[in-house]
């Protein structure tokens, strides 16, 4: 059974894996994360999670790669990473008493046969309504500036929701576990007995 590699440098997706027990490898893929013309949400999570899996088919020759990434949609637009606290308090101040949809691309690469299995995860949150004092205390404590949407469902995070709407919470975080289980079971290797 080849090794499982985790093509990401998140420590939250780090900290997923590492909670089923399976030992695993990680390296980060360098990408180009730019959405095509007139991408869809859906397309772009599942382009970017295939790509970076596929980004490290070469130097893991004999692995089972795990691929990730997080598109977050609003008012019918794709958010990035805000990577500055005045556009992360300007996203939250837009989402505050409204729904943004987040799309979670997963894809597990065979390289030793070069198949490729691909799954996008939906999950939806509904903010509070948030005063700019919330918003503001969130921002400089948690600090989500490299995070899809501008917010971290982890630590403060959950204090700014008021429902959470999806089959899978850890999707929020970065990694679909449901999908990503039934993925290596198809693979040949049970996360519950490790025997592949």
């Amino acid at each position: 059974m080849p090794s499982l590699v985790l093509a990401s440098g998140s420590r939250w997706r780090h900290q997923l894996l590492t909670d089923l027990g399976l030992p695993f490898e990680h390296a980060s893929p360098d990408i180009d994360e730019t959405p095509h013309a007139g991408e869809l949400p859906q397309g772009l999570a599942e382009r970017l999670a295939r790509r970076k899996a596929e980004a490290l088919g070469t130097r893991f020759a004999e692995h089972l790669i795990i691929g990730s990434d997080q598109v977050a949609w609003f008012d019918g637009e794709l958010l990035g990473k805000p990577h500055t606290e005045a556009r992360a308090r300007e996203r939250l101040a837009r989402f505050s008493g409204r729904r943004v949809q987040f799309f979670t691309g997963l894809a597990l690469l065979d390289s030793r046969t070069g198949r490729c299995r691909t799954h996008v995860e939906p999950f939806d949150v509904v903010f509070r309504s948030l005063s700019e004092q919330e918003i503001n205390h969130y921002v400089r404590r948690d600090q989500p500036l490299d995070s899809a949407g501008g917010f971290r469902m982890e630590g403060l995070g959950i204090a700014l929701f008021e429902r959470l709407d999806g089959r899978d919470p850890n999707a929020l975080i970065g990694l679909p576990m449901i999908a990503l289980c039934d993925m290596l079971r198809d693979a040949g290797l049970d996360p519950l007995t490790g025997a592949g």
